[in-house]
């Protein structure tokens, strides 16, 4: 029974192709995953792939090596720190809130990842983006704000949120929001708010509401239940996983 059962959960892991990457903020050591397309012909573009409020997990790995099938080398970051891995919500909630509540440095580790990635052998770092799920959604939009050297950046049920204080600069970068229409952890007015910045921003900017989704709608680990606020939704990940492989084709 033990050896049954034992085959059954290694059966529904996800088959990783990737590889372990040790990169660094300053002092900081971070744990990344790296993924390369099997074969290419010279130089192709890279994305950065930022982690939900969990940290890295297989869940970013498995879309790192989903997007080196696609001919990118992508590379799923660590944004909070080797060996940091929230026990639970509570502990990912502060974790996320604390780099939320401190844009300086969570731009300044999404261009730690952004460096460790264009230094990779076969990437074209003039042709680069970042996207992220939930808190690292957040952290794609980041990217854009900070006028990091991207081509666009990807959302996935990311926080909309403006910090406070915060004053609208030129966006150069492309960007691309797949937002939940129905997802209870982003208030319309965050909405509003987001697209008035946009504006200001000049941005080329792209927001895509997918009917009956909520939070966490790519994370087949967040259930079905839409009434929790967060639950996987078929649709909306097939829609925006579309949506985002389109976009690349644009920017790239």
């Amino acid at each position: 029974m033990r050896r049954a059962a034992l085959a059954l959960s290694l059966a529904t892991l996800p088959l990783l192709a990737g590889q372990p990457l040790a990169y660094a903020d300053g002092a900081t050591k971070l744990a990344g995953y790296l993924a390369k397309p099997a074969a290419t012909k010279g130089k192709v573009p890279g994305v950065v792939v930022i982690h939900q409020w969990m940290g890295l997990t297989d869940h970013e790995r498995k879309v790192s090596d989903d997007l080196a099938k696609l001919g990118y080398v992508a590379l799923a970051a660590d944004i909070y720190g080797e060996g940091v891995h929230p026990a639970n919500t509570v502990e990912a909630g502060k974790l996320a809130g604390q780099y939320k509540g401190d844009r300086a440095l969570y731009r300044r580790r999404i261009a730690a990842a952004l460096e460790a990635l264009k230094a990779q052998k076969g990437v074209d770092g003039t042709r680069v983006a970042v996207i992220g799920f939930c808190f690292g959604g957040t952290g794609a939009l980041e990217a854009a704000r900070a006028g990091l050297p991207v081509k666009g950046v990807v959302s996935f049920h990311g926080g909309l949120d403006v910090p406070t204080g915060f004053q609208p600069g030129p966006i150069t970068a492309k960007v691309l929001v797949c937002h939940g229409a129905d997802d209870p952890f982003v208030p319309a007015k965050d909405v509003a708010a987001f697209q008035d910045e946009m504006r200001a921003s000049k941005a080329d900017y792209v927001f895509v509401a997918y009917a009956g989704a909520v939070h966490a709608f790519t994370q087949k680990e967040a259930g079905s239940d839409n009434s929790k606020g967060a639950a996987y939704n078929e649709a909306a990940h097939r829609r925006s996983w579309q949506h985002m492989k389109d976009f690349f084709k644009e920017i790239f």
